[in-house]
């Protein structure tokens, strides 16, 4: 009973941690970047972040933020879906620590640089023009690299609802909805690469099946732990 209490208080650290990333990388990717950055206007682009820069760091600062949460939330979900298959939770929570602690925040540099390269004298002799498509350039990598940590935390969604739908601890409905989430984040990926011009559709997929799928599973984590044994 005990170690039960001990999950159960576990799970709830995990369902608030989760929201507090859903909360950060929402802002981030949702709104700063969907707002600031115009793919295929550069000079447009260049106006918004250099008139949005404060606007512009924080959106770093809260993606940074998630994924140094997300590190965490790695670990507690391995202690959680341990007891389920310990080599499964061990490699879905690699993926998870590769997706966002590893790649995603590496790829920030890209994000930082889009604004560095505009509001300072790193490229003397370019044009204004050519300043603005060369930090265009930085957010168009970000996004590629984004896509390629979506990837990897595809994968993880998967591991984590297989290994949720076994656990018995959450209820399997939740499992369904986590493996939902991992093909809108595979298809986005992939779709984005080999079926370029499906960008905006393939947006929409992931968007309400990470919705549905992280979203539900962290609220019964907060609210409910995990199921009452006895």
């Amino acid at each position: 009973m005990l170690a039960h209490d001990v999950q159960r208080a576990r799970a709830r650290i995990t369902g608030f941690l989760y929201l507090l990333i859903i909360v950060c990388a929402g802002f981030s990717q949702g709104y700063v970047r969907e707002s600031l950055v115009v793919f295929g206007d550069a000079s447009l682009t260049a106006d918004n972040i250099l008139s949005n820069a404060g606007l512009f760091r924080l959106g770093l600062v809260a993606d940074l933020i998630a994924f140094l949460l997300d590190a965490v939330v790695a670990i507690l979900f391995y202690q959680l879906m341990k007891p389920v298959h310990k080599t499964l939770a061990m490699v879905a929570s690699a993926f998870r620590l590769l997706a966002h602690p590893a790649i995603a925040s590496i790829n920030l540099l890209n994000h930082a640089m889009a604004h560095e390269v505009l509001k300072s004298d790193l490229l003397v002799g370019f044009s204004p023009e050519q300043v603005s498509s060369i930090a265009l350039a930085f957010m168009e990598a970000h996004r590629i690299g984004y896509l390629i940590a979506g990837a990897f935390f595809g994968i993880h969604c998967l591991l984590l609802g297989i290994l949720i739908y076994r656990s018995g601890t959450i209820p399997g409905v939740f499992g369904f909805l986590m493996i939902g989430a991992a093909l809108g984040y595979v298809m986005e990926s992939f779709g984005d690469f080999l079926y370029p011009g499906h960008e905006v559709l393939l947006a929409w997929v992931v968007g309400l099946s990470a919705a549905v799928g992280e979203v539900g599973l962290t609220l019964y984590l907060i609210i409910k732990g995990l199921k009452s044994t006895g």
